[in-house]
């Protein structure tokens, strides 16, 4: 009898030392590196599981024991993350378990999208249809309709959306930049209405998203966009026409080509500000920051006109004849 339970004990020790040894060569599977030589895109489709994820990758020759990763859904399902829709980039000398950790995370492979100051609406659904891996849900929708689906019914989308550098990656789609750009101007624009000058000429913060839309078209050079403003604030409380040029051509959408004619700025149009008075009924572009804190505080002068040097800056004047002979000098000349 006692020779059995000696025996029994051995026996007994014999298989934990066995289990303990199956355990540990279990964890060192996991905690090799995964079976990848270069940087390698992985894209976790979307509602796909942790196994068929697994089954995936040892197809693809990213990892070699497959059972070692099925094994902990059984002996560590706490240590299984919910996966994650997206694109991973998984790296070389990476863990078994840093991998599932890795899918499990935020971290996944995203791209630039970048919207320019000055830019339209239209342009801006051009570069977003053109986007690579992000999902059109708009390519088929009207300007309307898509400020209805993203709960902004019955307003223009021009002047909207803030211009910027937008993250995303693969399973996001065009509705989400469109509400991240959407929401940050709404927060620009409020931050920056909060923070006006007095004695504006302009009410309500859309006008000045109008305004600032005006001098982000004229003028690209920072140090001039306040006197510009500054223009266009003299001239609105003497009830002088802004006439510029931006919004004629904006007035003329897609028939514009290049150049402005005689009879394009005679031309009545909502936008043609040389031939209406006061500012247009909507913004042209989309404004940057700079152009917005430009718009509600201008710089103080008695400049009434300006016009371009042809190198991207402006010449300004306080009188009509001054003006006209810096016409003759930058415009008719050249």
């Amino acid at each position: 009898m006692l020779r059995l339970v000696k025996f029994l004990v051995v026996l007994a020790l014999l298989a934990a030392v066995a289990a303990f040894a199956g355990y540990r060569y279990w964890q060192s599977r996991l905690e090799a590196p995964i079976a990848v030589e270069e940087e390698t895109l992985y894209e976790v489709p979307r509602g796909a599981g942790y196994n068929r994820v697994i089954a995936d990758l040892a197809a693809r020759g990213a990892i070699e024991d497959e059972w070692a990763f099925r094994l902990l859904t059984r002996i560590e399902p706490e240590a299984i993350p919910q996966l994650r829709t997206g694109e991973y980039m998984l790296e070389p000398g990476m863990s078994g378990r840093e991998l599932i950790e890795l899918l499990g995370s935020d971290r996944v492979v995203t791209y630039p999208l970048t919207i320019p100051e000055g830019w339209t609406f239209r342009q801006m659904r051009a570069r977003l249809d053109a986007a690579a891996k992000l999902e059109n849900r708009t390519a088929d929708l009207s300007d309307e309709e898509i400020m209805a689906l993203l709960e902004r019914e019955g307003r223009h989308p021009e002047g909207w959306f803030f211009p910027d550098t937008y993250r995303y990656h693969k399973g996001m789609s065009d509705v989400d930049i469109l509400r991240q750009a959407l929401a940050r101007m709404e927060q620009v624009l409020d931050e920056v209405w909060e923070a006006r000058s007095d004695n504006l000429p302009i009410e309500t913060p859309y006008e000045a998203l109008i305004m600032a839309s005006l001098i982000e078209r004229e003028t690209g050079a920072p140090e001039e966009r306040r006197e510009i403003a500054g223009v266009f604030k003299r001239r609105l409380e003497r009830g002088m026409r802004l006439q510029t040029d931006p919004t004629v051509i904006y007035g003329m959408g897609e028939r514009y080509e290049g150049r402005i004619t005689r009879a394009d700025l005679q031309e009545s149009t909502p936008y043609n500000t040389y031939t209406i008075d006061g500012m247009p009924p909507t913004p042209i572009a989309m404004p940057g920051r700079a152009s917005l804190e430009a718009a509600v505080d201008p710089l103080p002068g008695e400049t009434l006109y300006f016009v371009s040097r042809g190198d991207g800056t402006h010449h300004f004047s306080r009188t009509l004849r001054e003006h006209n002979n810096a016409v003759n000098r930058y415009i008719r000349n050249r």
